[in-house]
């Protein structure tokens, strides 16, 4: 089995070497911009004990040989370079990536759903995570590949709401279809009339974009009993489906006003 080779140690020394060539060259706010791009540079030189770029020797990898090292670099504690899951990302969800969906290991499931991406291939895995998984971070990971892909992942999400598995995640899904539905519309505009999370509801149906919803949000919007935080959600929900909340409002008892201006 070969050695696992660690690109980023070999960047962080030749990193090392030039700061100090350029010590007093760049402020430390410009050396956060400048790393990122000898990083990017570093992938195209030539490595002569590896006999390849950084870039060239993951490109020569098969799909297979690829998620094998990934694996181990996570397993072995080696950092995971860019370069390979570029490559990875460039492949757009090899075959041979589904079966990390079932990993153990957080960290490396994590990374398989940021690399697998919006791919169809992957959405048995996604859903089988929304809905077994106790992780927020990696559940909000995959919401966000199915949001990529809504309209794919539409009937899905519409199953598991219907059976109450993550309705919030499931309706933040639907919310991005472009495909109009009434059945989507429907439970969107439910979930925003009787749930009392303002603010979360009434953003999924700006991104849904259905004008049919103004007349509620402008209803709601005109309530005394809100208060600042709702009323900017909704008045962005408003103006994002094309209408208009004019009232000059007092918000200056508001307690989330007041703390977001500064008032004493």
């Amino acid at each position: 089995m070969k050695k696992l080779i660690d690109f980023d140690a070999m960047f962080d020394e030749k990193l090392s070497e030039y700061m100090q060539q350029n010590a007093g060259k760049y402020s430390e706010k410009q050396w956060e911009s400048v790393i990122p791009k000898l990083y990017r540079q570093f992938g195209d030189i030539l490595i002569p004990s590896v006999g390849a770029t950084p870039k060239g020797y993951f490109a020569a990898m098969t799909d297979e040989e690829l998620v094998k090292t990934l694996r181990r670099h996570v397993e072995e504690g080696v950092p995971v370079p860019d370069f390979l899951c570029q490559e990875l990302e460039k492949r757009d969800c090899p075959k041979a990536i589904v079966p990390l969906l079932d990993a153990e290991d957080e960290e490396l499931l994590l990374l398989a759903v940021n690399l697998a991406g919006p791919n169809e291939r992957a959405f048995d895995a996604y859903f089988r995570i929304l809905k077994t998984s106790e992780d927020t971070e990696l559940k909000d990971a995959v919401a966000e590949q199915l949001k990529a892909e809504a309209d794919k992942a539409k009937d899905r999400a519409l199953a598991m709401y219907e059976e109450g598995t993550e309705p919030d995640l499931m309706l933040e899904i639907l919310s991005r279809t472009k495909e109009r539905d009434d059945r989507v519309f429907g439970l969107l505009l439910d979930a925003f009339r009787t749930s009392g999370e303002i603010p979360m509801h009434a953003s999924y149906l700006a991104a849904y974009g259905d004008v049919r919803a103004l007349p509620v949000l402008l209803d709601v919007i005109a309530r005394d009993d809100i208060n600042y935080l709702e009323y900017q959600e909704l008045k962005y929900a408003v103006e994002a489906l094309g209408g208009e909340y004019t009232d000059d409002r007092d918000w200056s008892a508001d307690p989330y006003y007041r703390e977001i201006h500064g008032v004493d």
